[in-house]
């Protein structure tokens, strides 16, 4: 939970790893933003601080349209294949446990930003993908909206393989007012 101080002994034994793998972890944890390592303390798990979840949005917005029109114009007919049967699999995720859903929507977002071959736009919009997770973890059972979420990412998806970046653009764009829209309802 949000505010919680981990151990990385704690997190070693629970986890039944080593330490090492552990600390590299939690640097890449700390890294999004996701935990905060505090010396001789822990790693505390940071906050959701919903003003600056909304401004990460508005860059999430811009990167995710990045990331939506390269790859329309970028991906091969491989890959649009693939495309293809990861929109189908995550439409039909629908009553799946959210983790499940979570954990393949993590590497749709990595296909996808792979597909458009520009890595500092993935690397830039790795943190917002996190953190945007987290807050659809916290959130998602006041949401009760996983079909919903799953469709707008998959007509994303779609948006890409018909290969129209204009398309791509657009429907990437209803996703983060959607993803807006979500955030602001559960807040109020």
């Amino acid at each position: 939970p949000p505010a919680s101080v981990w151990s990385e002994a704690q997190l070693s034994e629970k986890l039944g790893i080593g330490r090492t793998p552990v600390r590299e972890a939690l640097q890449r944890l700390q890294s999004v933003g996701l935990v905060k390592v505090v010396p001789r303390v822990g790693a505390q798990v940071t906050q959701v601080d919903v003003t600056q979840h909304l401004r990460l949005l508005e860059v999430r917005r811009v990167l995710e349209r990045l990331i939506a029109v390269s790859a329309a114009r970028r991906a091969t007919a491989e890959e649009r294949e693939e495309l293809l049967r990861m929109a189908a699999t995550l439409e039909a995720m629908v009553n799946a446990d959210v983790l499940r859903y979570l954990r393949f929507h993590y590497e749709i977002k990595g296909f996808i930003a792979a597909c458009a071959r520009n890595p500092h736009a993935e690397s830039a919009i790795a943190p917002a993908y996190a953190m945007s997770r987290r807050f659809y973890y916290l959130h998602y059972r006041r949401a009760h909206d996983l079909p919903v979420a799953a469709s707008h990412h998959a007509k994303v998806i779609r948006a890409i393989v018909s290969g129209s970046e204009a398309k791509a653009g657009a429907a990437s764009d209803r996703l983060m007012d959607y993803v807006e829209e979500l955030t602001r309802a559960v807040v109020t």
